[in-house]
C-alpha cells in the first residue's frame, strides 16, 4: 500500500527525521487561513499516489495567502496520470543549499535490502541514474544486521553525502523496519542555507501482508486513488496502472511481468499490469478489457496466455464472448500457447473480428502490439 506524501512525512517526523511544517486541506476556502498559519508564503503540493507531480503542474509556490487560495483552487481537481487531486498539502518553503536522494528498497532477487543514495537528488534523479550511474550508490543491507549508525556512515560516504546526513539514513531504516515498509524514499533530502537537514518529499510503500498492524492508514482500496485501479478493484481484478500505451492481459503474475519486459524490449511502454490468473472466463475477460479500453492512453492490447489448468480454447471462448459485450475500439493481439492452443487459435480465427490478430510467439505478439500502438 502506497502512502500519500503527507502520511510519509508524518512517519518521518515520528522517527526523528525533520520535515518542514505543513497542513493538509481539501478545499480552496481553507487555503488562505492555512497559509497564514504557516507564515504566508507556502508551497502547494497535490496529494496523489504517483510521481511527476511537479512536471504536471501539481507543485507550485504561492507568495502569500491570497495566492495560496488561488493556487489551491487550480490544483484541486487536476488529473495527474489518472489520479484525481482531492487534497493538497501546504508546506513552508525553505532555502536550499544542496539536494540529495536516499532510499531503502526490498531486493527480492538477492534476498536482502538495498540502500540507494546520491549527492544529486531532485526531479532529475532518474536521468542521473540513467546517464551517470556512477553518481548513484547502491549498497546491499543485510536484513539481520540492518543499518546501524556505523552502516549509515558507510552509506553516506559511498554516496558522497555530507556526514550529517548519516543520522537520517539510520532513522529512515527505522521507518522501514518498524512500519512494515517495502520502500522508503526521500527525494529530495536537503541541506538548507542555515545548515539544517530536512526531508522535503517522501514516498513510503507498506507491505500489504502487515495491514493488520497498519490499519491507521486506511483501506487498501483508496477511493481517492487511480480511477482505473479503483474500477478494477471493484471487479476483483489484479490491476496496476502504468505509464504506457500497450494494454496487457496475462494469466499468472510471472507471465505478466515477463510480458511487460518483452513489450518494453520492443520499444513500447506497457499501460498496465493485469493478471487474470486461472479465471479467463468470458466475464473476467470482459471486465479486464473494459478497464483497459477505458484508459485513453492505450493504443493497442496484448493478451498473452499460457494454457495450463485453464485451457486455451476456454480462454478463446472467453475472448469471443467478451467481445459480444465489450465494444473493441483498439487493436487486440492474442498469443495462445500450451493446453489446447491450436483449438483456441481456431476459435478466434472462426470469429474473425477485424481488430483481433494472433501470433504464435510472445516476442512476435509483443512486437506487433508495439507496432500497432506506434501507428495509432
Amino acid at each position: 500500500m502506497d502512502l500519500y506524501e503527507h502520511q510519509a512525512r508524518q512517519l518521518f517526523a515520528e522517527h526523528g527525521i525533520a520535515v518542514p511544517q505543513a497542513e493538509v486541506i481539501d478545499s480552496a476556502a481553507e487555503a488562505k487561513a492555512a497559509a497564514g498559519r504557516l507564515g504566508g508564503r507556502v508551497v502547494v503540493k497535490a496529494q496523489v499516489k504517483t510521481g511527476g507531480r511537479g512536471k504536471a503542474g501539481g507543485v507550485k509556490l504561492a507568495a502569500d495567502p491570497a495566492a495560496a487560495e488561488l493556487t489551491t483552487r487550480q490544483i484541486l481537481g487536476m488529473d495527474i496520470k489518472g489520479h484525481r487531486v482531492r487534497t493538497v498539502m501546504l508546506a513552508q518553503p525553505v532555502d536550499i543549499e544542496e539536494e540529495f536522494y536516499v532510499s531503502y528498497v526490498l531486493d527480492r532477487t538477492n534476498g536482502t535490502f538495498l540502500a540507494i543514495a546520491s549527492a544529486e537528488g531532485g526531479m532529475e534523479i532518474e536521468e542521473v541514474a540513467a546517464t551517470r550511474p556512477e553518481a548513484v550508490a547502491r549498497i546491499p543491507v543485510d536484513p539481520v544486521e540492518g543499518v546501524t549508525e556505523k552502516k549509515a556512515v558507510e552509506i553516506a560516504a559511498a554516496a558522497a553525502l555530507p556526514p550529517d546526513a548519516a543520522p537520517v539514513l539510520h532513522r529512515l531504516w527505522q521507518v522501514l523496519t518498524r512500519e512494515d515498509a517495502l520502500l522508503v524514499e526521500v527525494n529530495p533530502l536537503v541541506r538548507t542555507t542555515d545548515g539544517r537537514i530536512l526531508a522535503l518529499d517522501g514516498k513510503v510503500t507498506l507491505d500489504d501482508n502487515a495491514r493488520f498492524r497498519q490499519s491507521r492508514w486506511g483501506a487498501k482500496d483508496d477511493p481517492h486513488g487511480n480511477l482505473l485501479e479503483s474500477a478494477a478493484a471493484a471487479k476483483g481484478l489484479n490491476y496496476v496502472k502504468l505509464d504506457g500505451e500497450v494494454g496487457i492481459i496475462g494469466n499468472g503474475a510471472g507471465l505478466v511481468m515477463s510480458t511487460l519486459d518483452v513489450v518494453a524490449g520492443c520499444g513500447a511502454r506497457p499501460a498496465n499490469f493485469l493478471d487474470i490468473g486461472g479465471g479467463a472466463s468470458a466475464a473476467v475477460m470482459a471486465d479486464g478489457l473494459s478497464v483497459i479500453l477505458s484508459d485513453p492512453a492505450v493504443k493497442s492490447v496484448f493478451v498473452n496466455v499460457f494454457g495450463g489448468i485453464t485451457s486455451c480454447d476456454a480462454v478463446a471462448d472467453g475472448i469471443v464472448q467478451a467481445l459480444q459485450s465489450v465494444r473493441l475500439t483498439k487493436p487486440l493481439v492474442v498469443r495462445l500457447d500450451g493446453n489446447n492452443a491450436a483449438r483456441g487459435r481456431a476459435i478466434l480465427d472462426a470469429h474473425a473480428h477485424p481488430l483481433v490478430e494472433q501470433s504464435t510467439t510472445m516476442d512476435g505478439a509483443a512486437s506487433r502490439a508495439a507496432q500497432l500502438a506506434a501507428a495509432a
